[in-house]
């Protein structure tokens, strides 16, 4: 599935993996703010949430990361969009 129609998936999550302080000067409408070093705590809640998972941030790093811990802790369906602007603009 391409990216524009993960992101458009209605069962998606959107998780933007920056900082809260990045988060509140502009994010994707309806994305999750989980900060990239809170994932590893998170991890039951992030396991709850909505397939798939769509990672962002500010440029791709730390979703990338996100993205490779969480595949390494059994969640599968994650994908890493990039940057969050990019997602912004594909979303539907």
């Amino acid at each position: 599935m391409a990216l524009n129609e993960l992101v458009n998936e209605k069962s998606s999550t959107i998780i933007d993996v920056r900082t809260s302080m990045e988060f509140i000067g502009g994010h994707v409408t309806g994305s999750v703010n989980i900060p990239v070093n809170e994932i590893p705590g998170r991890l039951e809640e992030i396991k709850q949430l909505s397939k798939p998972l769509i990672l962002c941030c500010a440029s791709g790093g730390r979703s990338g990361q996100a993205q490779a811990y969480l595949i390494h802790q059994g969640i599968t369906d994650v994908y890493n969009a990039g940057s969050w602007t990019m997602v912004q603009l594909l979303k539907l």
